[in-house]
């Protein structure tokens, strides 16, 4: 973390704490999740309210949402017309809590949300970040495990040096500090490097992580490997400087071989005749411009989308223990102002 010394000034426990939860077909762990929410709003010293975010599911999880809602009327629900992606998802929640403290976590319960009561004791500590940070990880297998101690370390040491390592998106804001994160609207979002980024006092709470409690992953390789991606891009030039040094290898491999030619025809030695050694270096050089090329094309692609400035998300429909709220479907542009 950031070597930024605060000075910590206690505060009282908030009034309203918002949990915020993106889910994405889930409907197999809607009814463990409601249950194990239920039961810590029961032992939370404030009122809470939740918000439910229906990322474009394609299965029943919008429906066991609307029925939660409408028996508990801590619940909200929002639903997007498509799946934007858990980044969106957990922005639009963000966007719609309205509590003194905030708390972002996943769906599948392998975070436990009884930790809560133990980030709201730093809260009022007088941090305004506290993250979840995994001392061990329940029921995954190697290569997982592998994958993610690789991930954060490999970002910590190339990418953003203070973010902190095995740490997902698991944490309690202060409504300070969520309004100055709420001021970054860009359209590719890495929250852990934002939060990390924003600064204010942070801590760590540690846990075990638990398996998940129903159904499967929805990160697999490739959306970890895409995730990874736009964490580099978003927060780093290193790839471009990275495609810079792999073009400067390219390039002085071909002009070592051309100076060893000329060499050898300065004085008089054999050159082999043919097109080996020529189609070599053309190739070399070839790949290297490509990479330089596709490696600026990624960065060239998130200006044009940033540009367009359109709306994070789209809200469909909404719902809380009166049915439905009004201005059911509405966006979110890009500087944080609700329009239908």
């Amino acid at each position: 973390m950031s070597n930024t010394h605060h000075l910590l000034t206690p505060r009282p426990e908030p009034e309203l704490l918002s949990l915020v939860i993106p889910l994405y077909n889930e409907e197999l762990v809607v009814p463990f999740l409601i249950a194990r929410l239920r039961s810590l709003i029961q032992t939370l010293p404030c009122a809470v309210q939740v918000v439910l975010v229906n990322d474009g599911s394609s299965d029943a999880t919008i429906v066991k949402l609307r029925e939660a809602a409408l028996e508990d009327s801590r619940f909200e629900v929002l639903s997007l017309a498509k799946n934007f992606g858990h980044q969106l998802a957990a922005t639009a929640g963000l966007d719609a809590a309205r509590g003194d403290a905030i708390v972002l976590m996943d769906a599948d319960l392998q975070d436990p949300p009884e930790l809560v009561l133990e980030m709201i004791t730093q809260f009022r500590k007088g941090y305004d970040v506290v993250y979840a940070q995994r001392t061990h990880r329940e029921g995954e297998t190697f290569f997982k495990r592998w994958s993610a101690w690789f991930f954060y370390r490999l970002m910590r040491s190339l990418v953003y040096k203070d973010l902190p390592v095995d740490v997902g998106d698991y944490r309690l804001v202060s409504r300070r500090f969520l309004k100055a994160l709420n001021q970054m609207r860009e359209t590719h979002r890495f929250l852990r490097g934002m939060v990390t980024w924003v600064g204010f006092p942070q801590t760590a709470v540690t846990y075990v992580r638990a398996q998940r409690v129903a159904g499967e992953t929805k990160y697999p390789l490739s959306k970890m490997l895409r995730f990874a991606w736009i964490a580099a891009i978003s927060f780093s030039p290193l790839p471009l400087r990275l495609s810079f040094i792999v073009g400067g290898i390219f390039f002085g491999m071909g002009f070592i071989y051309a100076v060893y030619a000329l060499v050898r025809w300065i004085f008089g030695l054999y050159l082999v005749p043919g097109w080996t050694s020529v189609i070599l270096v053309t190739s070399l050089g070839t790949g290297g411009v490509m990479i330089l090329i596709g490696v600026l094309g990624e960065y060239v692609a998130r200006i044009y989308e940033e540009i367009k400035d359109r709306p994070l998300y789209v809200i469909a429909d909404r719902f809380n223990g009166q049915g439905e709220m009004e201005e059911p479907a509405s966006v979110h542009s890009g500087d944080g102002r609700e329009a239908l």
